[in-house]
């Protein structure tokens, strides 16, 4: 082979490849670890930690009714900062009554203390152990956050964080922890048929009450289970005065506004601190 042709071999294959790597996903960038806090993403089978620089803040004070689930999670986030023994956290409930906030509160409380987020997604929880070997090594502390979490059947994330919670036969990393909210208990489907259990049907499982375990198993690896209820009249009206007092409201204007944030809540079919928040912005808006 002359050359000439081993020139134009060479041309041929530098045009084959960049070919491929525009086929290719980018590289993904370097973490950013002075964030507080971060979103998994994903590009092809590649992912990686991008920090969120804007992040929503929500003070624990902001947050009302709900002292006990509050005392709990905030007791349970300051002994692992302290790296004490500490549990992962199950919220489950009504929806709109803070449980996705009260994670967020604690990153403001104690994000200046070593504390960090990492929000992901339930499609992404299949690499959740990527994620946990990712910070293994890192000073700080991180809470892996997943809001709206359930599984239906087959879903391959939910053996994954299975294994994470305590089933792998590696030991989680000492600074990690998962809280997840849910507006299921047992993170999966159930169907009455499963409780019936002595109606057999021919072609079914011999042992069903072992498919219940199965389902039930995933969140009795959470250390600390939250359940948030629907809030009394009383409660959502304390919340919606609260939320106008931030917005400059006086009390007159206050008063005032009982009639329509009651209608505001029937209409919306929930007395939530979320509805609350919501009619105080409109309200505000429209008075002060």
């Amino acid at each position: 082979m002359t050359a000439i042709d081993l020139t134009a071999l060479a041309e041929r294959a530098e045009r084959v490849l960049a070919q491929l790597e525009a086929w290719l996903p980018p590289t993904p960038p370097e973490t950013d670890w002075t964030a507080h806090a971060y979103r998994w993403r994903k590009r092809g089978t590649r992912g990686w930690l991008e920090a969120v620089r804007n992040v929503s803040r929500i003070e624990a004070e902001d947050l009302q009714h709900i002292d006990r689930q509050k005392g709990i999670i905030d007791r349970n986030t300051r002994h692992f900062i302290e790296k004490k023994p500490a549990n992962n956290v199950l919220m489950t409930g009504a929806r709109g009554t803070g449980k996705s906030s009260l994670v967020k509160a604690m990153l403001a409380a104690y994000g200046d203390r070593g504390l960090r987020l990492i929000e992901v997604d339930k499609a992404d929880m299949g690499d959740l152990g990527d994620i946990v070997d990712l910070v293994g090594a890192r000073p700080e502390r991180f809470i892996i956050f997943c809001d709206d979490l359930s599984f239906e059947e087959g879903e391959p994330g939910y053996k994954a964080l299975k294994s994470v919670l305590d089933g792998s036969v590696s030991a989680a990393s000492d600074n990690v922890l998962i809280y997840a909210t849910s507006n299921r208990r047992h993170l999966m489907p159930e169907y009455m048929s499963e409780n019936l259990s002595a109606q057999h049907q021919p072609d079914g499982e011999i042992h069903p009450g072992e498919t219940v375990e199965e389902k039930i198993s995933l969140s009795e690896r959470f250390g600390l289970w939250l359940s948030f209820y629907p809030f009394k009249q009383d409660d959502y009206l304390d919340i919606v005065n609260y939320w106008l007092k931030q917005h400059g409201c006086s009390d007159a204007d206050i008063e005032a506004s009982r009639t329509e944030a009651l209608q505001w809540a029937l209409e919306r079919g929930s007395r939530s601190g979320r509805v609350a928040r919501q009619f105080a912005r409109d309200w505000a808006a429209r008075h002060v």
